[in-house]
């Protein structure tokens, strides 16, 4: 069985994510940004780990506690907000570097949304630090599917890719929200464990398991490149 990292484990799509792990026999290590908030998770048997990652520090302190649990199988990047000033540490600036700092996985996942390919391809004029509202979310989930295609060029031997889990009925998503909440959770799991052929490529776009195209801008290398600049500039540390 594998052991898997899930950041944003306390609610909607990570907390899901999380008690499919658990119960299909799967070693967790759930995050949140209070630790009671996930005590049932723990009383299953999961590993936690607590930081607010719209905070650098707090991040890191993440990653060393993810770390000191042993090399993980899997990380799937979940934790995300939908609005305010932290929309990019959260959503892009933490992903980033816990991709950095924790011991490099087998397998990579980010949760991105179909919203991305509303996003601005821009890098100038961003606050990454989240003291000024400079991107909204679709921008956000734009930037996090190139860092995940960025990830795939860079570490070629780790299976990274980006999901789609749809508008499904999650406190964010809302309760009238018209996606397939079992699909949903269903893209992200399956990629961080099955052995079947198409979970074991690289550099996906997913959408219910099936592969399905990004916005182009996620794909061009320079653009690629200029991210992951920006973030090693901002927090002080390179993609190894």
């Amino acid at each position: 069985m594998a052991r898997i990292f899930v950041t944003g484990s306390t609610q909607g799509l990570g907390r899901l994510a999380a008690e499919a792990l658990l119960a299909d026999g799967h070693r967790v290590v759930a995050h949140a940004r209070d630790a009671g908030r996930v005590d049932d998770l723990a009383a299953r048997g999961a590993d936690v780990v607590t930081g607010d990652l719209a905070d650098l520090g707090q991040t890191r302190s993440v990653a060393e506690q993810v770390n000191r649990l042993g090399r993980m199988d899997a990380v799937i990047h979940n934790a995300g907000i939908m609005t305010g000033p932290t929309v990019l540490p959260v959503n892009v600036v933490a992903p980033y570097l816990l991709t950095a700092l924790v011991d490099r996985p087998a397998r990579l996942v980010y949760l991105s949304s179909g919203m991305h390919r509303g996003g601005r391809p821009e890098l100038d004029g961003l606050d990454w630090s989240g003291a000024r509202p400079t991107a909204s979310y679709s921008d956000s989930k734009l930037l996090l599917t190139t860092l995940a295609a960025a990830v795939a060029r860079r570490w070629p031997e780790v299976r990274t890719h980006a999901v789609d889990p749809g508008w499904v009925p999650t406190r964010m998503g809302g309760a009238g929200a018209p996606d397939d909440l079992r699909l949903g959770v269903l893209s992200q799991t399956w990629l961080a464990t099955s052995e079947a052929p198409e979970a074991r490529t690289t550099d996906g776009y997913w959408h219910h398991r099936h592969r399905v195209d990004r916005h182009p801008v996620a794909g061009d290398h320079d653009f690629q490149d200029r991210l992951l600049d920006a973030l090693a500039d901002h927090t002080g540390t390179p993609l190894p």
